[in-house]
């Protein structure tokens, strides 16, 4: 597969996916380099938005093995994971795995379970494995999760701790539908909508992520990188400075969104493009805060071309 077909791919996916999710297709873009780039993705907005929506026609576009876990005050870690259950005709415990066992998992509503239960994903989406009674177990790949998570200033919240943050790759926010596209959805009503067809097979997907690692990264664009992340650090603006991690994130996450834009190499608009959605969070951690000030602050302080 050459970096042509790899962007004709991408944007079959994403026009896929923009008939269920309409008008959104800049998010679906960042979701899908998201996957690329194997991070993980949260997204924070109004229940009803459509993120369940993005969720699954995701998971039909690029035929991934798809479930779904509602967050609840009352869910265990247990219910994430998998319980291990004595067999007496076999006289051995038999570990029934749990719904995280998919390509997509689709973590509904995170931040209304407690931090135990929450933390329960940590392993699973650093290490892609999940450790139940001293036993591990891989997870499948590739393993993307999709968290959903309510504004902070709803009832019945537990905001997540900055650490867990900082295992999402990308933050985005959906937003509302323009006026034109909701009138098309108001006409489409709530009847069924038929599967969509996959564009990509797994082989294709998988060919795809190892071509993000061979995007081409020049010096100038690197040292930009790096300008932006110490700038953070050295400057009172920020409440969290960008840790290493979060370079290494946004370097990956440009490096994916160049290559859904048919490019092998990576731009300074490609570091701009998915700025906002990797910085934001760490930025200003759980805190309420301006989400486009931060990020935008910081990238008006360092000229890509100085």
């Amino acid at each position: 597969m050459d970096i042509e077909q790899a962007a004709g791919l991408c944007e079959q996916v994403i026009d896929h996916v923009a008939e269920r999710v309409l008008d959104k297709h800049s998010q679906i873009r960042l979701a899908l380099s998201c996957l690329l780039a194997r991070g993980h993705l949260l997204i924070e907005d109004l229940p009803g938005m459509g993120k369940t929506t993005l969720s699954h026609a995701l998971a039909e576009s690029l035929s991934l093995s798809f479930n779904r876990i509602q967050f609840t005050s009352d869910l265990l870690p247990a219910d994430i994971t998998g319980v291990s259950v004595y067999r007496s005709d076999q006289q051995k415990f038999e570990f029934h795995p749990g719904p995280i066992f998919k390509q997509l998992l689709l973590a509904d509503e995170i931040n209304r379970a407690s931090p135990k239960t929450q933390s329960a994903l940590l392993e699973a989406m650093a290490e892609q494995q999940v450790t139940v009674d001293g036993q591990t177990y891989p997870l499948p790949n590739p393993f993307f999760v999709i968290a959903t998570q309510n504004p902070a200033e709803q009832a019945g919240t537990h905001p997540l701790p900055e650490s867990q943050l900082d295992r999402f790759m990308m933050r985005i926010s959906l937003g509302y539908p323009s006026p034109q596209h909701e009138v098309s959805m108001l006409k489409q009503g709530v009847q069924k909508q038929p599967q969509l067809a996959a564009c990509i097979s797994l082989t294709q997907l998988a060919q795809m992520q190892q071509m993000v690692e061979q995007v081409h990264a020049s010096d100038a664009l690197l040292n930009y990188l790096i300008k932006l992340v110490h700038h953070s650090r050295t400057s009172e603006q920020f409440r969290h400075p960008l840790s290493p991690r979060a370079s290494w994130a946004l370097l990956q996450a440009g490096k994916a969104y160049a290559l859904t834009a048919g490019r092998n190499y990576l731009t300074a608009d490609d570091l701009q493009a998915v700025f906002t959605s990797v910085c934001e969070h760490r930025l200003a951690g759980s805190q309420p805060y301006n989400k486009v000030l931060l990020s935008q602050t910081l990238l008006q302080a360092i000229d890509p071309v100085a």
